[in-house]
């Protein structure tokens, strides 16, 4: 009988995994499970393109490789617990899956506040229909409260002003997008949302959403009350793991992975994408999660094939996982790209340009160049992205 692999999770990661495994391959049975009706798309453009011009997750999807059209995609209904050592596992609709390997690629979700009010009216961006039904409450007029000033708080933000809202955005942080950014590009990034008409509210919190059914005000940690149209909270993310309690993994930020994105069990088990936390050779092999767009295509690839590999018995690869993180964040029109890891720089340093115009920051430890920002430099980072590599 083939052998069969259950992939948990219909993003970008668990397409990538059942690619690499038919690759590697594999020509065992590969059921998909995802927790929404639509087959893997680009996230990216939710808090921009798809917000301001109201895009359907269809006209989003990734192009799938021939390689995968036998897959099973069995959509609509997440997985909610599993026995990994039995091989098996549950979904919500009551439906049970035996597998012979595992691929971890459940994500992220946001998270949310407990803060008391009424709950209509308040959203997040993480799907297609997330999106539709914030954009419904965007045009002039209407005010926006937006939690949380990392990047999708700010995209969503400009997104929100260029169709005309009046926005406010609260955060606890002293400056927009400051654990990537730092302080200084973060308030260069702050003028330019003011210019564009943008008020801030930094180191505040929500105390309370006032409104009958209906959200129609926030009220700050200082006194401030805010009307609001629409909320969108964008303060930061969960991983969806709960599905995994009580087999003995390591759960404590994400799942723990090796170098071939292998998790410690005793049943063929890989991780992917953003709940994966794996050790990255350029920067010290400590084991990290990280949500920038290209990692579940990087970590899918080494996964399916180190999969494949348990599942004829062998040994997978142990050299080392050096992909280079990358993120881009389009505001209105400025274009910010990312290479390395500037979260866990140490120092920054202004090398050309300044924080509030075109500009380019690098970003050190002890060890040396960390990573780097441009802000309208696209073309010039180039070779920083060669000088990450030779980490």
């Amino acid at each position: 009988m083939a052998a069969s692999v259950v992939v948990v999770g219909a993003g970008l990661g668990g397409l990538r995994a059942a690619e690499s495994l038919r690759a590697a391959g594999f020509e065992g049975v590969i059921t998909v499970v995802g927790d929404e009706p639509s087959m893997p798309y680009n996230r990216p453009p939710l808090s921009k393109e798809a917000l301001s011009a109201g895009v359907h997750a269809a006209e989003l999807e990734f192009r799938r490789k021939p390689s995968v059209a036998d897959v099973n995609w069995q959509l609509g209904s997440p997985v909610v617990s599993s026995h990994l050592a039995a091989r098996t596992l549950t979904l919500a609709d009551g439906t049970q899956l035996a597998f012979d390997g595992l691929v971890i690629a459940s994500g992220i979700r946001p998270r949310r506040l407990p803060i008391p009010g009424p709950e209509a009216g308040r959203h997040v961006l993480r799907t297609a229909h997330d999106a539709m039904s914030v954009r419904d409450y965007l045009a002039p007029g209407r005010s926006a409260v937006i939690m949380g000033a990392g990047f999708i708080g700010c995209e969503v933000a400009a997104t929100a002003r260029g169709l005309g809202s009046e926005v406010h955005v609260v955060a606890i942080d002293e400056q927009p997008m400051i654990r990537p950014l730092g302080a200084e590009l973060g308030l260069g990034m702050r003028a330019r949302h003011l210019k564009h008409g943008v008020d801030f509210h930094l180191g505040r919190t929500v105390q309370e959403f006032l409104g009958g059914d209906q959200v129609t005000s926030v009220l700050l940690d200082d006194g401030t009350e805010l009307p609001a149209s629409v909320v969108v909270e964008a303060v930061g993310s969960v991983c969806n793991v709960e599905w995994l309690e009580g087999n003995g993994l390591d759960l404590t930020d994400g799942v723990l992975v090796d170098q071939g994105m292998v998790v410690d069990f005793e049943v063929p088990i890989v991780a992917v994408g953003d709940v994966a936390r794996h050790p990255n050779s350029l920067f010290g092999n400590i084991p990290r999660r990280i949500e920038h767009w290209n990692i579940p295509t990087e970590t899918g690839r080494r996964a399916g094939a180190s999969l494949a590999a348990l599942l004829r018995g062998e040994q997978p690869d142990q050299g080392p996982f050096s992909a280079m993180p990358a993120f881009w964040s389009d505001q209105y029109h400025h274009k910010i790209q990312s290479f390395g890891m500037p979260g866990i720089a140490t120092s920054s340093q202004l090398v050309e340009g300044s924080a509030d115009e075109a500009c380019i920051f690098e970003y050190s430890d002890d060890t040396g160049l960390v990573g780097v920002v441009g802000v309208d430099r696209t073309a010039e980072l180039a070779p920083y992205r060669k000088q990450l590599l030779e980490r």
